[in-house]
């Protein structure tokens, strides 16, 4: 009898841990169900957010290759039209200077006209001598005014860099190096040599140079 009990009550503890063991096998499986169902969330949303985040980069390189490209039209339109206007400035940027000239061309056609009527007198001459006056005057202003001056360096140290030396001379009244004489002006036009004076330079006295180098011997 007694045994009977005991079998029966270990049956019953048996099916009780049989019970426990399948209900947290149970919970286990619900547990690691909800996990994985909470990563396929998580999977989603992450997926997501990097669909958002390449979204977004894709409309800022589209942004930037727009910028780029109008960049682009930009320079090319500005280097066309820097083109175009040093073109005009190369045909047509001398046109003041050549407006002034035509006043002196003017000057000394009524010059000529006047020199050559038949009436060779004195007034006629002095009349041409006037003209041509008034011609270089205005010349002159014409360079002064496009800031070109004259280089007459009579008596001046020689310079290479504005001077073309066309003759040696000894001289007894002038140092060696010293400009002569001034065969023909140069021109400089504010700091840029246009033409440079022709001139002829003093090779010093002679006499005393040869004087010298014989006490030098």
């Amino acid at each position: 009898m007694n045994q009977r009990e005991n079998k029966d009550k270990n049956e019953v503890i048996n099916s009780k841990d049989e019970d426990k063991k399948t209900s947290s096998v149970n919970s286990e499986n619900g547990q690691n169900n909800e996990n994985t169902s909470i990563n396929d969330k998580q999977n989603l949303n992450n997926g997501d957010d990097l669909d958002s985040v390449e979204n977004d980069i894709q409309d800022e390189i589209k942004d930037l290759k727009d910028q780029l490209l109008r960049a682009l039209a930009e320079n090319e339109n500005l280097r066309k039209r820097t083109a175009k206007e040093i073109e005009q400035i190369k045909k047509f940027g001398h046109i003041s200077i050549f407006k002034d000239f035509l006043n002196v061309v003017d000057n000394l056609e009524r010059a000529v006209q006047s020199s050559s009527s038949e009436n060779q007198s004195q007034l006629v001459v002095k009349n041409l001598i006037d003209g041509i006056e008034i011609v270089l005057k205005d010349m002159k202003s014409l360079l002064d005014k496009n800031n070109i001056k004259k280089i007459e360096p009579l008596h001046e140290r020689f310079d290479y860099n504005l001077h073309q030396a066309m003759f040696e001379a000894p001289s007894s009244e002038y140092d060696e190096g010293l400009i002569l004489e001034v065969v023909q002006p140069g021109y400089i036009l504010h700091d840029r040599l246009i033409r440079p004076a022709m001139v002829g330079v003093s090779k010093g006295n002679m006499k005393e140079k040869e004087k010298k180098e014989k006490k030098g011997e």
